[in-house]
């Protein structure tokens, strides 16, 4: 057997480094002994976690990826909203807030607050989704033809008649259907529960026409829209209803050609599921 060389280093790692290391070990015990013992202030803890999640964007509620999935179920979209979702990251959004006094307001049972943080909670939550079906009208082109607006129970989307018919007509003019095609496919990726569709009419007498009033022609045209998007779209005919409303619910003054244009319309309304 060989006999090893004096300056031959021994086996083994050096022994500073077992030293170093039962250092280290009395170190890390040492300071879960002191944090064990510690006490912690819940409102000092939340406004210090509050303080790092505006200044550091830290993800709230332990979240691991951007949107969770929607980016690619969003398709085209999911490249305009990366601003959006960087830029709010780490930080509550009005919906949040809301539900948080909600769940507040059902423990401590005042009814009166309850309704209030409801309807918050839905106004909010309709916002999000006004917002959203906005980007989707203007990725479409059609910013200039459907106005986005919303409440507390539905997020509306308006388009006017001379869009949609001729006058006096409940028949879909050809460039219409290009329209509701792109209108068919926001319904379907934002759409969770009833979607209403209205038809509204000025207050000009019908005369010598196929109706024989403006409610009649309303509900016609209602009709059609329906009937277009249940058959050209996978929404859920059972979650679609339609009305014709007639001259009953202006929103421009009657008196000029202006107003009346306006009144002329079709309105979609997507229903808070809540």
């Amino acid at each position: 057997m060989a006999k090893r060389k004096e300056d031959d280093p021994p086996a083994g790692s050096p022994a500073w480094m077992a030293t170093f290391s039962d250092l280290m070990n009395l170190l890390l015990c040492f300071f879960v002994l002191l944090f064990s013992m510690s006490t912690i202030e819940e409102s000092k803890w939340a406004a210090m976690v509050a303080s790092m999640n505006n200044t550091f964007s830290v993800f709230s509620g332990g979240a691991t990826s951007i949107g969770d999935g929607i980016l690619i179920s969003n398709g085209v979209s999911q490249l305009n909203e990366l601003d959006d979702y960087f830029n709010s990251t780490g930080k509550l959004s009005d919906a949040d807030s809301a539900k948080d006094k909600l769940e507040e307001y059902q423990n401590s049972g005042d009814v009166q607050k309850l309704q209030e943080a409801l309807e918050a909670e839905q106004l909010a939550s309709n916002e999000e989704l006004a917002e959203l079906v906005q980007e989707a009208v203007n990725e479409g082109k059609l910013a200039d033809q459907i106005d986005v607006s919303f409440t507390a129970q539905f997020v509306q989307l308006t388009m006017k008649g001379a869009l949609l018919f001729d006058s006096g007509s409940a028949e879909l003019k050809p460039e219409a259907e290009d329209v509701l095609d792109k209108v068919g496919v926001i319904l379907e990726r934002y759409s969770e529960g009833t979607i209403e569709i209205e038809g509204h009419t000025d207050n000009v007498p019908i005369s010598g026409a196929r109706y024989a009033s403006n409610e009649e022609l309303s509900s016609a045209r209602a009709l059609s829209v329906f009937y277009y998007l249940s058959e050209h779209t996978y929404l859920d005919v059972t979650n679609l209803k339609h009305a014709g409303m007639g001259e009953r619910i202006p929103i421009a003054d009657n008196s000029t050609a202006e107003g009346r244009s306006k009144n002329r319309r079709v309105e979609i309304k997507i229903y808070n599921p809540s």
